[in-house]
């Protein structure tokens, strides 16, 4: 019996988390942070200009978050073509996204939060962990979410984010 009630508590704690993370149709938190250039980048900044590829990520250099990076940075010529910018976040420091980027030759915006305030207000932080989760939002030019990707896999966040983006061409 025990059991069962800690597992049903356990069910309804992940669905609440899953439920705070925002959806397709809600208006997009407005963030602003430091780019590994020493740039400031707001949400705002895009606003009536271009839709956003916000995604979140837990570790700059790590096997996923390096293979999610590149994948952005060979499609970027693609997405800019859509009217699509694509910016990067994660906990690390603006000193790591700059060796992140310079490395593997990222060519759009890695936002340092290193206090969690962007990730709190999209709530992507792992439990218990300074890390957010890998999650991405195709946010329009009005500042509405149009799509949510919350996947483990790098590639989900391709196939699913081109989906969306090709939706955008449609609308």
């Amino acid at each position: 019996m025990k059991l069962r009630l800690s597992l049903a508590v356990l069910l309804l704690s992940a669905t609440a988390v899953l439920a705070d993370i925002p959806k397709a149709g809600d208006t997009a938190p407005d963030f602003t942070g430091t780019d590994q250039s020493g740039n400031t980048v707001k949400l705002s900044d895009f606003s009536g200009k271009k839709n956003v590829l916000l995604y979140f990520y837990p570790k700059d250099f790590t096997g996923g978050c390096t293979k999610e990076a590149c994948g952005f940075r060979d499609r970027v010529g693609d997405l800019q073509t859509n009217n699509v910018a694509v910016v990067g976040v994660s906990f690390d420091s603006v000193e790591s996204h700059q060796k992140f980027a310079e490395k593997y030759q990222l060519n759009f915006p890695l936002l340092a939060d290193t206090n969690g305030v962007i990730v709190a207000a999209y709530d992507v932080k792992m439990p218990a962990l300074k890390i957010s989760k890998r999650v991405s939002f195709l946010i329009g030019t009005d500042g509405k979410i149009i799509h949510v990707t919350n996947a483990s896999s790098a590639q989900t966040h391709f196939d699913e984010m081109k989906e969306a983006i090709a939706g955008l061409k449609k609308n």
